[in-house]
């Protein structure tokens, strides 16, 4: 499975937030770095069709985002960098199959794949509990295992350590490293990409580097920091 950029451009008002993007990702690993204003999280949102394209086109496996957005997030589920902007229901539980139901999973089905993400981040024992009572970490590994219930083929994440220490931060990208599942990383931690296949450089909308992380991240503080 793919993603495909094809001279994508995003505009909001009169600004150019993207401009004339064309990639392709296949790879297991791949981190996007870029200074605040880049156009990194509008990339990232662009890949399951939370932003749409003003020009170009965003495919995954071949569907259209503009298309086929319910499709589409079936094979790619989105990581907000807030967990509080992803986390609906009342209950842990409830949070966990929401994905799944909203999706049109049975009850039953529904609740055997929440199970399951939630044992994976040691959260069974908290199905129970008011979804906003947990701690920042315990919202973050709710958000991740509430995608996973989904079982996506890729999933993306947009600055998934920003809310964490240094200590929590890398234990998230050691969680994001085991997964199954083919991942994009935006993140300003650039140290944290080590083990990429694929770094991609973003700077006033465009691409401006794309390479294996060690070469990426050198450009990125050579020329941009």
């Amino acid at each position: 499975m793919t993603i495909t950029f094809e001279h994508v451009t995003v505009r909001f008002e009169t600004q150019d937030v993207l401009r004339d993007v064309s990639l392709t990702f296949a790879e297991r690993r791949i981190g996007v770095i870029g200074n605040n204003g880049s156009g990194k999280s509008t990339l990232a949102r662009l890949i399951n069709g939370l932003v749409l394209p003003t020009s170009g086109r965003v495919s995954v496996d071949d569907l259209d985002t503009r298309k086929h957005g319910q499709e589409v997030r079936k094979r790619v589920g989105f990581v907000f960098q807030n967990p509080d902007a992803q986390i609906v229901m009342p209950t842990v539980a409830e949070d966990a199959a929401f994905g799944p139901r909203a999706h049109g999973l049975s009850v039953p089905e529904a609740a055997a794949r929440a199970d399951a993400a939630l044992a994976k981040f040691n959260l069974s024992g908290m199905k129970g509990r008011a979804a906003f009572s947990l701690s920042g970490g315990e919202k973050q590994s709710l958000a991740l295992a509430g995608v996973l219930a989904l079982d996506p083929a890729w999933i993306v994440f947009d600055e998934p350590t920003t809310m964490l220490d240094r200590k929590r931060a890398k234990l998230a990208m050691a969680t994001i490293a085991e997964l199954p599942q083919r991942v994009i990383v935006v993140t300003h931690h650039v140290e944290l990409l080590t083990g990429f296949e694929r770094v991609i450089v973003l700077n006033d909308g465009a691409v401006v580097c794309d390479d294996k992380p060690e070469l990426a991240i050198t450009y990125y503080n050579e020329t941009l920091t």
